[in-house]
């Protein structure tokens, strides 16, 4: 069982805010769709929702097609449920009359007034909402509205769950309690989970797998470990964590940055950096130090972050970024080398 995206487009006017995206979701995963602002994502959900229609391709879910060029199934006849970046509450509903809404519906109208109202108190446990079932969304905080939210879109198990930035008006210690909550969620109900974010933290720290967006099209997809370790492209590697782009030559699957005497093994790298000759680097791949072969710079900032001291190097015309766990004893303005792990000198193995 799966969802399929195939060569979906949607145009508005001129402008492509799809160009014909292709992927197939497999049942039951969490999927994190990430990119910039305006690169697609929310209209990628909406489309899959049916909040809007596709200029062209398929969506189909099992052996239901939802879109293509001969149907269009709407919303309410779609087997998800949605939480939108602004919660969506109604003032003047309770937070019981809120989660027990979707139960109303066609699709559950055989439902026995005891069997919905089983279900709705099951839901209000489940997201901790007991205390608070006969109170209105105006006496309720960020969190717990967005409580009701979750607890709204899962009340008539979907087999989709579709999620519009639902974190983006929380505070950043909320967020990172709501992102347990919802990967508790997901296991609960199994439902197949697609998140739009622009946070990269959350993708990486919730998502079985990431979709990489940019100008209407998915440029890469893969597991939080392959989308941060191995890029495909430089505006991967640099939208996905901090990473810098070192400048430099390749000779036989060896990388050598310009103006060094060093080599950097090209093992499992991709194509595309082989090709622009260029080499990504992760902040916490760098270690000063005040001697020795690598890359020579000069510190411009230097930033204490607790578990990190965030350094910023300038290298030339290149500004560079180091993660060190610990004080290495570099200070502004140093001069400094900046040597990269299980870096080789150019012409010893």
């Amino acid at each position: 069982m799966s969802l399929k995206i195939e060569q979906v487009s949607k145009y508005f006017g001129d402008t492509a805010a799809l160009n014909e995206v292709t992927v197939e979701i497999n049942d039951g995963e969490f999927i994190a769709i990430l990119g910039p602002s305006g690169c697609g994502k929310t209209t990628l959900l909406r489309v899959v929702g049916g909040f809007i229609e596709p200029s062209g391709g398929r969506i189909q879910l099992e052996d239901k097609v939802y879109s293509s060029k001969d149907c269009h199934v709407p919303v309410e006849k779609r087997d998800l449920g949605m939480v939108f970046q602004s919660f969506a509450l109604w003032p003047h509903m309770t937070v019981r009359e809120h989660i027990e809404f979707p139960l109303k519906s066609k699709k559950n109208r055989r439902m026995s007034g005891q069997e919905r109202k089983q279900i709705v108190d099951k839901a209000i446990s489940t997201m901790g909402l007991t205390k608070l079932a006969e109170r209105l969304p105006g006496e309720l905080s960020g969190g717990q509205r967005q409580r009701v939210a979750l607890a709204r879109a899962i009340v008539a198990k979907p087999k989709i769950l579709l999620m519009d930035e639902p974190l983006s008006a929380l505070d950043a210690e909320l967020k990172i309690s709501m992102r347990r909550e919802i990967q508790d969620i997901h296991k609960i109900t199994g439902a197949t989970i697609l998140y739009v974010t622009h946070d990269q933290s959350e993708a990486l720290a919730m998502a079985d797998r990431i979709i990489i967006m940019k100008s209407g099209q998915v440029v890469q997809m893969g597991t939080p470990e392959e989308i941060y370790l191995k890029p495909k492209t430089k505006f991967v590697a640099a939208f996905v964590g901090r990473c810098n782009i070192i400048n430099g030559a390749w000779n036989n699957g060896n990388f050598y940055p310009e103006g060094t005497n060093i080599m950097y093994d090209g093992k499992g790298m991709a194509d595309y950096f082989v090709e622009e000759g260029i080499y990504p680097v992760r902040p916490e791949e760098f270690k000063l130090s005040k001697q020795g072969e690598g890359i020579k710079g000069t510190i411009v900032n230097r930033q204490y972050n607790g578990r990190e001291i965030h350094y910023t190097v300038k290298c030339g015309q290149d500004y560079f970024t180091v993660y060190e766990n610990e004080d290495c004893g570099c200070r502004v303005d140093e001069e400094i080398i900046l040597i990269k792990k299980e870096q080789k000198i150019a012409g010893h193995y």
